[in-house]
């Protein structure tokens, strides 16, 4: 069986050891294997219980904690080894914390391409920190801060006590500008099933990712973010999925590293539920098939968040290559 591998990323100083640190005494962690840089990183020394294996460690909450020092693959295919052979305990699920310097889209590769995780581990959540009281000159001078953000299925920000309301009005609004995802409180989390509560890209619930593509939908031209703009794209009437798949393809082999993330609602057979896609620079996950429309409208949704990319001629290339390969999606509005 396939297990989550969850991604906790964040810029330097964004808070990650110290929500890692108090969720480490949680329990409901027990089942949980953790990877990080290095143990000190995290501070867990006063916690530690036995050393079961080689850069691992056993937690009093259960959980596998082990230290990547090489490759992440090599990591991750060692981990699983050791709990095949039963030198650590059988968790269910495993958690990745990157570095403050780390763009997240490697690592999304690493799962996806990679013949000897493929099947053994999948994609999990994407959860990124963001520091309330330095996000504004981390967002100009960094573009790991905006790729970091770009990539999140979920936005946790941190040091919040040291803003006042109108600060953390004016960051919520820039990180919902860019990506609207879930947004919470790095102190309202207590537990890791509560940090990861719906785990998974791939438990896609109709309605909440309908009302997502809704905040897009309403604008009427691309919204500019620093160096990042949000490109949204709706058609009426549905896409041909062979033309629409190879226009993708070449576009995120062609400019991945400038496209941060593509999220898609897709109309691909007017008498079956959506396709929804998910997408982090040249990374592509597998589709996901809904069984039903949640409404009655069913257009297509296509939101980018490029970065250095004009999103006028990544419309144009969408309607062009639609109207010579796809005679069903001709004339499709964007």
């Amino acid at each position: 069986m396939s297990i989550a591998l969850s991604v906790i990323t964040g810029f330097l100083g964004s808070g990650k050891t110290t929500l890692l640190k108090r969720l480490l005494k949680d329990e409901t962690l027990g089942d949980t294997a953790l990877l990080i840089n290095e143990f000190g990183d995290v501070g867990i020394d006063h916690l530690l219980v036995e050393e079961v294996a080689p850069d691992t460690i056993l937690l009093p909450s259960g959980c596998v904690c082990c230290s990547v020092r090489g490759e992440l693959r090599d990591a991750l295919i060692g981990l699983l080894e050791r709990r095949a052979r039963g030198e650590v305990p059988p968790f269910r699920r495993m958690i990745l914390e990157t570095t403050g310097l780390a763009d997240p889209a490697p690592v999304l590769a690493t799962l996806n391409i990679d013949p000897h995780l493929r099947g053994r581990v999948h994609l999990g959540l994407v959860v990124t920190l963001v520091d309330a009281s330095h996000w504004h000159l981390q967002s100009r001078l960094h573009p790991e801060w905006l790729a970091q953000v770009a990539a999140a299925d979920r936005l946790l920000i941190s040091k919040t006590d040291t803003v006042n309301a109108e600060q953390r009005e004016a960051l919520m609004a820039h990180l919902h500008g860019i990506n609207p995802v879930p947004t919470l409180d790095t102190s309202d989390i207590e537990s890791g099933d509560q940090l990861l509560l719906g785990e998974g890209v791939h438990n896609v619930e109709p309605d909440r990712e309908v009302a997502r593509w809704q905040l897009h939908r309403v604008r009427s031209s691309p919204a500019q973010h620093g160096d990042a703009q949000v490109c949204c794209l709706t058609f009426e009437r549905p896409l041909d999925w062979v033309a629409f798949g190879v226009w993708l393809s070449m576009l995120l082999r062609c400019h991945g590293e400038r496209i941060l993330r593509v999220k898609g609602l897709l109309n691909v057979n007017s008498h079956q539920g959506p396709v929804v896609i998910h997408g982090v620079q040249h990374c592509l996950h597998a589709p996901v098939h809904m069984p039903a429309w949640p409404s009655d409208d069913h257009t297509s949704r296509l939101v980018f968040i490029v970065r250095g990319l004009s999103t006028d001629q990544l419309r144009r290339s969408f309607e062009v290559f639609t109207r010579r390969l796809s005679p069903v999606s001709n004339g499709a509005a964007a």
